[in-house]
Formats: structure tokens, C-alpha cells, sequence
């Protein structure tokens, strides 16, 4: 069976969206931005399934007019990318403890059919990475929720939620920044600090980070 490729589509006067067809967003996003000439982009957006690239400008250094010069480079880039994705660097590893100490861990075993231990050990063994960032300011969506935890997210959302709470829904896992309302499964608390308007940059993870939850004691 032929592979779907990734498409790239016009979005506004100085963008294209890129359509991953199945690739990682953020993987893909990684590679845009390890190319020369992303020095003429204002923004790399990576989604749930998209990419969106804007430039800074129509025209490209090399002369060319409109905004064809960046549909060429993304078509080139994304041949070249699926045949061999070495072209993005390699990810960081963040490490977050985790008290696994949450309301609804005991409803999230019951429904998995498993211990509260068993699973605090299956979240801990899953290999996690920040897909992309929505909703709030610091709000990171990580994949890797194993099969066995994933459930909807919860009928009734709670008005507002603390900083540093770890909760999961579907096949992914959130640190809240704090101070936003929540539906997700809450299942842990952690002292890391992702957040921070003081900081340089205000966010401690990236797009394409791996990051390793560690339990800890209560």
C-alpha cells in the first residue's frame, strides 16, 4: 500500500499549513526549524496533526516572489524528511517527579482494572513527548498514555485547577499551569515548575521534548 504523504496548503498571505499525514507534528516542526532557512519564519506552529509555518516576509531572501519559495522548501524538506529523519536534532529529556497522589487515581485503576501502584508504574513506563501547545499559556499536551490508561475526559469539567497538577485524558498526559479550568483525569501533583512569566523563556518544556514522569513519595 502506497504511503499518504504530507500536503501543504495555503494558509493567509504569508503561511502554509503542512498536513503531516501520520508524521509527528513535532518532529516535523523540529526539522523546519533546523533548516538555514527558517531564519525568514516568524512562527512554527505545530498541532495536533498540522504545521502551520509563517514567514516573515513574501518574498524570499533568494528573490523569489509570492510565497512559492516556502511551499518549494517545505515540499523539499518533507522528501527528504521521510526518507531519512535525521534531518531534525535530537530531543531533550526533561525529567518530572510526580507524587502519584491524585482525586481520581483510584477511579482511573478501578476502570483500567489495576491498582492505584500499577498504574502510577504503567504512566511511568510510557515514553512521553510534548506534541504541541493550546488552551492556555503553558498548557503542554504529551503523548504516550499507554492503551491500558486511556480514557475520555471527565463529563463534568472542575471550574479551575492548580499549578502542577498531572492528569491525563485519551492518549495524553498535562502538567496545568495553573489557575484554568479541567477535565482530565487528575492523578498526580508535581513540585517542577513549567510555567513562569519571569522566566526566559516562560516555558521549561519545548515541542519534541521526551519527558520521563518519576514517581516520587508522597
Amino acid at each position: 500500500m502506497t504511503a499518504v504523504r504530507p500536503v501543504v496548503r495555503r494558509a493567509g498571505d504569508r503561511g502554509w499549513l503542512v498536513e503531516c499525514a501520520g508524521r509527528r507534528p513535532a518532529e516535523v516542526a523540529r526539522a523546519i526549524r533546523a533548516k538555514g532557512w527558517a531564519s525568514e519564519l516568524c512562527d512554527v506552529i505545530p498541532a495536533a496533526d498540522t504545521v502551520l509555518v509563517v514567514a516573515e516576509r513574501a518574498a524570499g531572501s533568494k528573490g523569489t516572489p509570492g510565497m512559492q519559495w516556502l511551499a518549494s522548501e517545505l515540499r523539499a524538506l518533507l522528501t527528504e524528511w521521510s526518507a531519512d529523519r535525521a534531518t531534525a536534532a535530537a530531543p531533550r529529556t526533561v525529567v518530572i517527579p510526580v507524587r502519584y497522589d491524585g482525586p481520581d487515581l483510584g477511579s482511573v485503576a478501578e476502570r483500567a482494572g489495576v491498582t492505584p501502584a500499577e498504574v502510577a508504574r504503567r504512566h511511568t513506563d510510557a515514553e512521553h513527548s510534548v506534541a504541541f501547545f493550546g488552551f492556555a499559556p503553558g498548557f503542554a499536551y504529551l503523548d504516550g498514555v499507554p492503551e491500558s490508561l486511556r480514557l475520555p475526559r471527565l463529563s463534568s469539567p472542575r471550574e479551575r485547577v492548580g499549578a502542577g497538577i498531572v492528569a491525563i485524558a485519551g492518549n495524553q498526559t498535562v502538567v496545568y499551569p495553573g489557575g484554568t479550568p479541567g477535565g482530565w483525569h487528575q492523578i498526580g501533583t508535581t513540585t517542577a515548575r513549567l510555567w513562569d512569566v519571569r522566566d526566559e523563556p516562560p516555558n521549561r518544556l519545548q515541542i519534541g521534548d521526551r519527558v520521563v514522569f518519576q514517581e516520587v513519595a508522597p
